[in-house]
């Protein structure tokens, strides 16, 4: 009885981290890329303007 239990547990849990690892298309470089200042690179923090000023 325990070893189904740890079994079924074991599969649960990789089914998880199979969806854990999907990633759809395009989202992760669309995400990149708003988090950065497109004129000098720098790291945006928050939703106001980049230090730089042109950003």
């Amino acid at each position: 009885m325990i070893f189904k239990i740890v079994t079924l547990f074991l599969v649960v849990m990789a089914v998880l981290a199979m969806f854990g690892r999907l990633r759809l298309p395009g989202g992760s470089l669309r995400r990149r890329l708003s988090k950065q200042c497109p004129s000098c690179g720098a790291p945006r923090v928050g939703r106001g303007p980049c230090p730089c000023g042109k950003g």
